[in-house]
Order: C-alpha cells, then structure tokens, then sequence
C-alpha cells in the first residue's frame, strides 16, 4: 500500500482498506495453519516420547492410541481420534526437522529428550530439499498429512516443493499426485515444459479460506454449520427444510446437521441427518443450489453407503439418502437406495418418507419466499 497522500481520493481509500483486509486476513489464516500444524506435530512428538521411554508404557501396549484417543476425546480435545493419532505420529517421524522452526515461546513444550542438535529419529533423515521453514509457513497440515502418505522421501520434496510454487489448493495437490506428475516428470523429455504446463492449469489455493479447513475449524472450537454452509441461501433453506420435515410427523428424529464424516482420509459432510423411528434407520438429505447431476447421485449413495458399513447398529434397517436439487426455476427430489434391489424394500421406504410432489413443492414456495432477498 503506498503511503503517498498527494492523490489519496476515495477510490484509493477503498482500494487501501480492501488491501489491509486480505493482507491481515492472510496472515491471520497462516498464523492459525501454522500453529495447528505445531500443535499436530507435537502430540506425534509426545507420544513417540512416551513409547520410548515412558514409565508405564508396557501396561498399555498396542492399545496405547484407542486408549489415548478415548481420553483425549473425553477432554474435549478435538481431531484426536485413534486414526488422527496415528497420523500426528507418522507426521513426527517423516518430519522431525520441524524441531528446528518451533519459536522460542513453544520450546518449553518440547520434551527434554528432543532438542534442536539431535532428534530421536535416527531412521528418517532431517536433511531435505525443502527447508523446514518453509513447509510450515508454506504449507497446511491437510498438506502435510498427504506428504507424509508418500511412500518415497524424494517423491514427497518434489511434490512440497512444486506445491509451494504453485500455491496449490489441496485439491490441486492430491489431483497431481493421482495423475503421477512425479513420475511422468521422470520419464518426461522436457521437464521444464511439463512443469510449466502443469502449473499453469493448476488450482491456487485462496489464503482466506484455510480457516474452512475442517481441522482448523474443530482446532478453533468452530461448529461445521458455521463455516461449511456454501451460501446463506443454503444455511436459510436448510434451517427450513430440517423444520419441515420434523413437522411432518412421518417419525423423523433429528440427529445432525453437517455431520463429518471421514472417506478414504478425505473429509465430507452430510447437511441433515435423522434417525427415522418408524422405518428404524439414518435418513440423510443433501441440499445442492443447483440443477441435478449423476455427480451428486454418486455423492449421496457414497455417504449412504459410509452408513450402512459404518453407523448402522442390530436392529437397524438400511439407510435412505434424499437428494434435493434446485435452482430457481424448478427443484428435483430423488431417494439415493444404495445397495437395495428388492422392489418390496425400497417401496416399504418410499411409503413412509414424504411424498416427491410434497418436498418439492416445499422447496419452490421456500425458493419464492427468498427470492427478493437473494435475486441476482
């Protein structure tokens, strides 16, 4: 921002104000990434610690991590669960370089057994391409966590490295290290011009919406619903919807609203979820702004399907998606029966959920009611 005032009018006060904003709300969000990555990589330091030398660590054994998990998630400590755990350790012993970018203030949170000159990772060398400091200022634990799932230490700098100079997303990166950018850049004649044909096209990642990271919010003590919601559109049609269907009195229980759920190391969430008393089973319903996809039919049976291998307890029938597709002109209902081919069963569902005619319906008078307050 220039301090010359000589032709400060108001357009350079607007453009000076907006500057200001997106550059403090930057470092907000990297200062908040940064700490919940230190904090991730000290909870891998800590109980790597513990296995070495802690006093009553026989007594617990192989079931160190689901009991430290159990304990952890009784205190209220978020993203700790057996497989988070795991994955903070994992991230320690792939990064302990890290030792070396923890401010003075944090250092007293180190054990005395790591220190700045020697790490107790002989295994994993702390030499890389990529200097510790700049992983960290550079790069979200979300990242980092899909670094460290690389197999190949060379393989992992390449892509930390490309990521920083790209300032891909998270997407962009798992997006390039599923189409193998790593090794057709092995075999590729013209590195340079693969290089800068892949970043060209590539996703950056938007500074300001880190904090949308789903470890960030849960590090921050956030709820889902108040920072997932695409629009406030959405947030406006979901609030009435999950009304709607609770006074329908077809037996719908209320359960969850943005419940995440964890697929394959990825992060989804479902906009409502109830447990239905009559049919005796999850009914999820998903709200898209837009019109209907096979993309968003894929979308809901997969989390139908995470229900039933996950969530469904003795006695429980199959659970039933409900997919809501609108946009201004017309809204489209379909039931998501992933994994149900008897006609009998899915009628005996259909039956007791609320007619198609009856959502839509309530979906376009909704669209109507808003429509002043959110038209184009």
């Amino acid at each position: 921002m220039s301090n010359n005032l000589e032709s400060f009018d108001f357009n350079s006060l607007v453009s000076s104000i907006q500057e200001v904003h997106n550059h403090l709300a930057e470092q907000a969000g990297k200062a908040v990434n940064i700490s919940l990555t230190v904090r991730n990589w000290l909870i891998g330091c800590y109980i790597a610690e513990y296995e070495l030398c802690g006093e009553d660590r026989a007594v617990y054994g192989e079931k160190l991590l689901p009991e430290l998990a159990k304990r952890l998630t009784a205190a209220q400590i978020s993203n700790c669960n057996r497989r988070q755990l795991y994955d903070y350790l994992r991230f320690y012993r792939v990064y302990p370089q890290i030792v070396w970018t923890v401010s003075a203030q944090l250092q007293a949170l180190i054990p005395e057994g790591v220190s700045r000159e020697e790490t107790k990772v002989p295994t994993v060398s702390a030499q890389s391409i990529v200097p510790a400091e700049k992983l960290l200022n550079n790069l979200s634990y979300s990242k980092l966590r899909m670094l460290v799932d690389l197999d190949d230490d060379l393989k992992r700098d390449f892509y930390a490295a490309e990521c920083i100079l790209g300032n891909w997303s998270v997407r962009e990166l798992k997006r390039q290290i599923g189409s193998l950018y790593y090794e057709r850049s092995g075999l590729s004649v013209d590195r340079g011009k693969l290089a800068a044909l892949v970043q060209s096209g590539a996703e950056q990642a938007q500074p300001r919406l880190t904090i949308r990271d789903p470890y960030v919010f849960e590090f921050l003590g956030l709820k889902p619903a108040e920072v997932m919601s695409e629009s406030h559109l959405e947030e406006q049609l979901t609030t009435k919807l999950q009304e709607f269907l609770l006074e329908l009195g077809y037996g719908f229980c209320f359960e969850a609203r943005q419940k995440r759920i964890l697929i394959g190391g990825e992060h989804f969430f479902v906009d409502l979820v109830f447990y239905h008393r009559v049919l005796k089973c999850h009914v999820l319903v998903e709200l898209k702004l837009e019109p209907f996809s096979q993309e968003n039919v894929g979308q809901l049976n997969t989390y139908v399907s995470w229900y039933r291998q996950n969530m469904m307890t003795e006695g429980d029938n199959l659970p039933v998606g409900i997919l809501l597709c609108t946009d201004k002109n017309h809204a489209l209902v379909r039931y998501a029966l992933a994994g149900m081919d008897n006609n009998l069963f899915v009628s005996r569902y259909t039956l007791n959920l609320p007619e198609e005619e009856t959502i839509r319906r309530f979906l376009e008078e909704k669209l109507e009611e808003f429509s002043d307050v959110y038209s184009d």
